[in-house]
C-alpha cells in the first residue's frame, strides 16, 4: 500500500471483490445490494465512512451495470478516500432537501429484490423498504461467502495486526504488577495498543484475580494482588481497518500446583484445536478438539464460551468455532482459538491466537508463549 491509500488496499483487490459479489448475487437470485457505511462498504470499496443521519449508500446492480454511491454532497470529501474513482463507480451526490431514498431506487434499472447489509439503521433500512415492493432481505447471506476467505492482502493485514498485539503483550512486565488497579494498566496497555501500531484500542481486559473468571470483564479498580491470575484479552485495528485479537494469562508470583495442573490442562486444549484447524473439517469439530480435551481434564463445565470467531474488518465475524456450526473450513478463513475455564469467585485463564486456514493445516498471526507467565 502506498503512503496516499495507506487507509485501503489497491482499487484491483476492490474490483475483484464487487465482481464476486456480483456472481453471488445472481446465484442467490437477487436484483441489487444496497450497503450503507460499516465493515460490508470497506470491504467493498475501501471506504471507512460512518453512518450519519444523511444516507450514504452503495448500490450494486446484479445487471452488470456500474455501480452507484449515494453520497451527501458535504461527504464527498471523504469518499475520496476511498476506491470509489479509480473504479469509475458512479457518483450520485445530493443535498438536504432531495429524496435521497428516491436517488436509490433511480440507480437500479430493473428488479426490486434487494438485500441490505446487516449493520444499515433502521433510520434507513425503513425509507427504503417503502422505495421497492418487495421488503429488502439481508445481504449476509451472499457476503459472508466473500468475508469470511480472506485474499493474500487481508491475510497480510492480519499478520502485521497479530504481530503488533505480541509487542503489546510483550511489554507486559512493564504495566502488570502488584498494586496497581486494573484501570490503571489497562490505560497503559491501550496506549502501548496505538504506539505498536494500531489505529487505536478497541478493547482492553484486565481480569485479576476473582475476575478473571469473567470472560468479558473490561477494567476496575481492584489493585493486583501477589498470587493473581490474570487475564488480558486485547486488539484493535491496523490499516486499512484489520483487527488483532490475543490473550495470554499471567501469574503475578509462581503459581501453586493446582493452577498449573489446570493451567497445562488449558494449554494442551488450545493447542489441540490449533492442530484441528484445517481445510475439509468442520468448525464444530475444531470446538470439539479443545472441549474434549477439558472435559477429559475434569474442566468441561469451567469451559463456558465456543472455541474462537472469525474476524477481520469486523472483530467478531463468521465462521463461529461453535458446537452445532457444520460448516467446513476452507483456505483463506481466518479466526480465534480461544477456549477459556473459569472459576467463579476464584480465578480464571484464556489462551487466545488468531490463526487462518492454510492449504494443509493453518498460519497463527501470534507467536508469544503460551505458557502461563510469571512477572
Amino acid at each position: 500500500m502506498s503512503s496516499h491509500t495507506e487507509s485501503r488496499f489497491a482499487a484491483e483487490v476492490y474490483g475483484e471483490r464487487l465482481e464476486r459479489a456480483v456472481q453471488q448475487m445472481r446465484t442467490a437470485h437477487l436484483d441489487a445490494l444496497l450497503i450503507t457505511p460499516g465493515p460490508d462498504l470497506r470491504y467493498l470499496i475501501g471506504s471507512a465512512a460512518e453512518t450519519f443521519e444523511r444516507l450514504t449508500c452503495l448500490v450494486i446492480p446484479a445487471d452488470g451495470s456500474t455501480p452507484s454511491v449515494v453520497v451527501p454532497k458535504m461527504e464527498l470529501a471523504a469518499l475520496a478516500s476511498s476506491a470509489a474513482g479509480e473504479l469509475g463507480l458512479q457518483v450520485l451526490d445530493w443535498v438536504d432537501g432531495v429524496d435521497p431514498y428516491q436517488l436509490v431506487k433511480s440507480a437500479l434499472h430493473v428488479g426490486s429484490r434487494v438485500a441490505v447489509t446487516e449493520v444499515m439503521p433502521a433510520l434507513h433500512l425503513l425509507p427504503l423498504a417503502e422505495s421497492f415492493t418487495g421488503l429488502p432481505v439481508s445481504a449476509t447471506p451472499v457476503l459472508r461467502a466473500l468475508r469470511m476467505k480472506k485474499d493474500a492482502a487481508e491475510v497480510d493485514a492480519l499478520r502485521r495486526a497479530g504481530a503488533a498485539i505480541d509487542r503489546v503483550h510483550a511489554r507486559m512486565g512493564e504495566f502488570l504488577r502488584a498494586g496497581r488497579t486494573e484501570a490503571e494498566i489497562g490505560a497503559d496497555i491501550a496506549d502501548a495498543i496505538v504506539a505498536e501500531g494500531h489505529t487505536a484500542a478497541a478493547f482492553v481486559i484486565v481480569g485479576s484475580g476473582p475476575h478473571g473468571a469473567d470472560p468479558h470483564h473490561g477494567v476496575s479498580e481492584r489493585r493486583v494482588e501477589q498470587g493473581d491470575v490474570v487475564v488480558i484479552d486485547i486488539g484493535g485495528p491496523v490499516e486499512p481497518g484489520y483487527y488483532s485479537d490475543s490473550t495470554r494469562t499471567y501469574a503475578i508470583g509462581e503459581p501453586d500446583a493446582e493452577v498449573a495442573a489446570k493451567f497445562a490442562a488449558l494449554e494442551r486444549a488450545q493447542a489441540a484445536a490449533v492442530a484441528a484447524a484445517r481445510p475439509g473439517v468442520t468448525a464444530e469439530s475444531v470446538d470439539a478438539a479443545a472441549r474434549d480435551v477439558l472435559a477429559e481434564a475434569g474442566f468441561g463445565e469451567a469451559f463456558v464460551h465456543r472455541t474462537g470467531h472469525g474476524i477481520g474488518l469486523s472483530v467478531h465475524e463468521e465462521p463461529y468455532i461453535v458446537a452445532g456450526n457444520d460448516l467446513v473450513l476452507e483456505p483463506g478463513m481466518a479466526f480465534s482459538i480461544e477456549p477459556g475455564i473459569y472459576f467463579r469467585g476464584e480465578w480464571g485463564a484464556r489462551i487466545e491466537d488468531i490463526v487462518v486456514v492454510t492449504a494443509d493445516g493453518c498460519e497463527s498471526m501470534n507467536q508469544r508463549p503460551h505458557g502461563l507467565t510469571v512477572l
